[in-house]
């Protein structure tokens, strides 16, 4: 029976999450192999494969980075892993089609039912469902603010980033964006946040205080449809998985001019960073590697083969 939490009032106020020693690996999922390929942060070495369920694809940690979530897509659950054992612990189920997912500073996960037109919000620890909230169709990327009062759900075919407010989970803002978005990220105080158009290349800068674009950059290569997106240490600094182009791009944040263009593997997907910023890794779908790359020079450091169709990253620094 799905457990219904009613005290979601609450849920701001919760006290910090002590947080593990991290392991310093790094975790893919490889949604053709039903595999997540567990590489160490030192030597960039695969060190581990393990069987997650079926199309595994989103992937996070907790907030203490005690347990590490994977997204079964086809399975519709989340895996619980324990990321130093690297034993499974439980899965429960997160409905249609959970493909991805952010956690919150509170421990819970906000994921995207694709099939259903819904973000649905989980408590790992017990599996019950606490909020559901209806969005657009065909939801994708999910990014939660900082300071946890605000998620955007990115929807595929209604071409809409949905903000919703948290504790009350319902939706503020409904912005209007290029066709396709996939991906977002907030930055640390909140007042901005940067999303992908897959379809129409291009890179959008949102003012998120009026929830409206205030800028928008179209990825010069036109085989580029930018999948994920993330920020540097500094802020400074916009990196984009560029798909189809086999290539990460550099973004000045500020002004979302191209920097830098970094050729990587194919069909490049997803992104992560290591907690100093000195690398940031790219999983590249279609040929089954991971590229690490130096963040000082943009320069690929190293192509590490992992499982078939890498999607999903996630370092445990």
């Amino acid at each position: 029976m799905v457990r219904y939490v009613f005290f979601i009032c609450m849920l701001l106020a919760l006290p910090p999450i002590a947080a593990a020693a991290g392991t310093g690996r790094i975790f893919v999922t490889n949604e053709g192999s039903n595999t997540v390929s567990v590489i160490d942060g030192k030597t960039l070495e695969v060190v581990e494969t393990l069987a997650v369920g079926t199309r595994p694809r989103g992937i996070g940690l907790s907030p203490g980075g005690r347990e590490l979530y994977v997204a079964a897509s086809e399975d519709n659950a989340i895996v619980v892993v324990d990321p130093g054992s690297l034993k499974v612990l439980r899965a429960f189920q997160a409905g249609s089609d959970p493909e991805t997912f952010a956690v919150h500073p509170n421990g819970h996960i906000y994921i995207s039912n694709e099939d259903d037109a819904r973000a649905t919000v989980f408590d790992p620890a017990s599996g019950g469902r606490i909020a559901e909230i209806p969005v657009g169709l065909e939801p994708e990327g999910v990014a939660i603010s900082p300071d946890g009062s605000r998620v955007i759900v990115t929807s595929e075919s209604t071409n809409m980033l949905h903000v919703i407010r948290v504790p009350e989970h319902d939706i503020v803002a409904n912005i209007l964006v290029g066709a396709r978005p996939r991906a977002a990220v907030f930055t640390r105080d909140g007042s901005l946040a940067y999303a992908t158009s897959e379809i129409s290349g291009e890179v959008k800068k949102v003012d998120m205080r009026q929830n409206r674009v205030v800028a928008v950059e179209k990825i010069a290569d036109e085989k580029a449809k930018p999948k994920d997106v993330l920020l540097s240490v500094d802020e400074q600094t916009l990196y984009v998985a560029g798909g189809r182009s086999d290539s990460v791009v550099v973004l000045d944040a500020a002004t979302l001019k191209i920097r830098a263009t970094i050729p990587v593997g194919k069909r490049v997907w997803g992104l992560a960073r290591s907690r100093d910023g000195s690398r940031v890794f790219s999983t590249n779908g279609a040929s089954n590697s991971v590229s690490a790359i130096d963040t000082d020079t943009n320069k690929v450091i190293k192509t590490i083969t992992v499982g078939d169709l890498p999607w999903g990253i996630v370092i445990d620094d």
